[in-house]
């Protein structure tokens, strides 16, 4: 990431952050704009207060809560941001990328964009110099998959020196008719987020790199069986390397 400008300006995201009863975090992300004001339960902080500050400053609602504010990380985004379907989480998406093994300057199809999770770590994750096909079949899924990916770029551009890659293309489009859009395309990994994949591998495949990767995110196991008997019945190539279960344990640390 490039250095961050320094205080908060208008337009840009930022993140503040609470202390509740049992030392529980209540997080909020605001769009910061001079007449705008953070609601929290106990109080109001107007954006004025926050813009000019720098981030890691604590500053006092209205109702004398103290909220520490700072610049959202990726992952606190995609858990904030306006959401239609259900996201595939951060800690998921790590273990994806670190299955797919994506470069700088690769091309990546991802089917479906969802509300945009997916989208913006593979854009941070391919660079300037690569790309991102995404596909979505629901036309409400790609509008929010766009908007958000647009409000992320737009509040990046102003909070750091440079700008984030405008590497991602939304595709209104059912994959499994995609087949003529592959034949022109070259992918050095495929990530599928939707509710049946084995309907996109006949298409996806012909287009994927040898030895390239194809990750697919499922819910529960019942579809993971269902896919790999697709496979073998069709007699794709892939071969199941492995098949994981991403656990996240958060720890809370008192003094006694």
């Amino acid at each position: 990431a490039a250095p961050r400008s320094g205080a908060f300006r208008a337009g840009e995201l930022a993140l503040a952050e609470m202390r509740r009863k049992h030392n529980t975090p209540l997080k909020l992300l605001c769009r910061l704009a001079a007449e705008a004001v953070l609601s929290i339960p106990s109080g109001v902080l107007p954006h004025r207060d926050i813009i000019g500050q720098l981030p890691g400053q604590v500053l006092r609602a209205s109702g004398g809560a103290r909220l520490l504010l700072r610049r959202p990380s990726l992952d606190e985004y995609v858990l904030l941001m306006p959401r239609g379907p259900t996201i595939a989480y951060p800690k998921d998406i790590s273990a994806l990328l670190m299955m797919m093994d994506v470069h700088p300057g690769d091309t990546v199809l991802e089917t479906g964009s969802g509300s945009g999770a997916m989208s913006l770590f593979l854009s941070r994750a391919v660079g300037p110099k690569g790309r991102v096909l995404s596909y979505e079949i629901r036309d409400d899924h790609h509008n929010l998959a766009k908007k958000n990916y647009r409000h992320w770029r737009s509040a990046w551009e102003i909070g750091h020196t440079d700008e984030w890659p405008d590497n991602v293309e939304f595709i209104l489009k059912d994959i499994s008719t995609a087949a003529a859009d592959m034949r022109s395309v070259t992918l050095d990994a495929v990530v599928l987020d939707m509710l049946n994949p084995q309907c996109a591998l006949p298409v996806v495949h012909l287009s994927l790199k040898q030895g390239g990767v194809c990750a697919v995110y499922l819910a529960n196991i019942t579809q993971v069986i269902d896919l790999l008997d697709r496979i073998r019945s069709c007699k794709l190539p892939f071969l199941c390397e492995k098949i994981i279960e991403v656990t996240h344990r958060s720890w809370s640390v008192l003094p006694a």
